[in-house]
């Protein structure tokens, strides 16, 4: 997906959503300092990577995992 295929509303929208949902997890369900500020890295980084993969900066379509 690039940037042809995404609006600006479309992105704003997302980060909207997914910050809205990493407050609410942060805020209203008790858990470990630790396992918090790794789920808060996790969401960062892979909202980073959809970011660049949207613009057109990073593919995530090179990335294969073998299983």
């Amino acid at each position: 997906m690039n940037l042809a295929h995404i609006d600006l509303v479309h992105v704003v929208v997302v980060l909207i959503v997914v910050g809205v949902l990493l407050w609410l997890v942060n805020r209203f369900i008790p858990m470990a300092g630790s396992i918090k500020s790794i789920l808060n890295a996790v969401v960062v980084i892979g909202v980073v990577l959809w970011l660049l993969d949207a613009f057109g900066l990073f593919s995530l379509s090179r990335i294969h995992l073998k299983g």
